[in-house]
């Protein structure tokens, strides 16, 4: 899962969003952070152990392997933002471009609590408004190519977005079936903290 889905699946409150969007940037035990905050970056570890080992994952991931080897399980989780935010209406009542305001604004108002890898991201995330563009292929394809970017284009995920044209259908039969058991997953995980 990628932020977008991170986020979702923290619920409604803004310090475990925030948690689990910084996770990745957090290594070791997370106890210089406010408790809820520790809350979303132990969600956000238990997803993708979860995420990784799922075979609906697997079987979309095999899919990429052939040509993009380690960068398989990336690109997943990208083209899964994708299909939530593209169905958004099915799992929020509020709308995206609303939803994605008030995480920003939810960044903006705890700033202190902030890695400094988060704060470097907004600027470029508020700007482009990269929650709200995974809804398009070509906004999907835009964060690919800069992630390929970062890697000096030795991924070759510019090139992803065909793969994703290609097998559109049973990505999108997969993220829904998948979403499912990982929503009723993080449901239990998230009333164990």
């Amino acid at each position: 899962m990628n932020f977008l889905a991170h986020i979702y699946l923290s619920g409604d409150n803004d310090l475990v969003k925030i948690g689990n969007f910084m996770a990745d940037g957090i290594h070791g035990k997370p106890e210089d952070f406010p408790a809820e905050v520790q809350k979303g970056i132990i969600l956000h570890r238990a997803i993708d152990t979860y995420t990784d080992a799922h075979p609906i994952f697997r079987q979309g991931t095999k899919r990429l392997h052939p040509r993009y080897h380690h960068y398989a399980g990336v690109i997943m989780d990208i083209y899964y933002d994708h299909f939530l935010a593209k169905n958004w209406a099915k799992y929020h009542t509020t709308p995206l471009e609303e939803y994605t305001l008030a995480f920003y604004k939810a960044l903006d108002d705890n700033y202190d609590i902030l890695t400094e890898r988060t704060k470097g991201l907004m600027p470029h995330m508020t700007k482009y408004n990269w929650l709200a563009s995974y809804a398009t292929v070509d906004g999907i394809g835009e964060i690919l190519m800069q992630m390929d970017n970062r890697t000096k284009n030795r991924s070759g995920m510019r090139t992803s977005v065909d793969e994703l044209h290609e097998f559109y259908t049973e990505f999108e039969s997969e993220f829904t079936q998948f979403f499912e058991e990982l929503r009723a997953f993080v449901k239990e995980k998230s009333a164990e903290l």
